[in-house]
């Protein structure tokens, strides 16, 4: 099995939501909010310090899907597609290797 996780711009959710619905088999999915800071920095980076809060970080929403290792790059490239803008900042799909799932539901291994 594979674990992709997707940072996107939190504008973009929806569209990778109703994406991964059109699926013929939906993996389901778990969002987080997120904060972090992109590699740039500087005039036109995502590196902003603000004198009263600090480090100024950006807000994302943080997509983790557990899926067959078959699918997982299609699921990967569909996301990436979906929160696509263009702009600096749109985000970063992973895939991972599992090694093992239990399904808490019923405490056995997940195939």
């Amino acid at each position: 099995m594979k674990r992709i996780d997707a940072i996107i711009q939190p504008h973009r959710l929806r569209h990778v939501v109703l994406a991964l619905h059109e699926l013929p088999r939906f993996p389901g999915f778990t969002i987080v909010d997120a904060h972090g800071q992109g590699r740039g920095k500087g005039s036109g980076g995502h590196f902003v310090y603000d004198a009263d809060e600090g480090l100024v970080y950006h807000k994302r929403r943080a997509l983790m899907i557990v899926c067959e290792d078959k699918e997982a790059r299609y699921i990967a490239e569909l996301i990436a597609k979906a929160a696509h803008t263009g702009r600096a900042g749109d985000g970063l799909v992973t895939i991972s290797d599992l090694g093992d799932v239990i399904r808490v539901r019923d405490a056995r291994a997940a195939s």
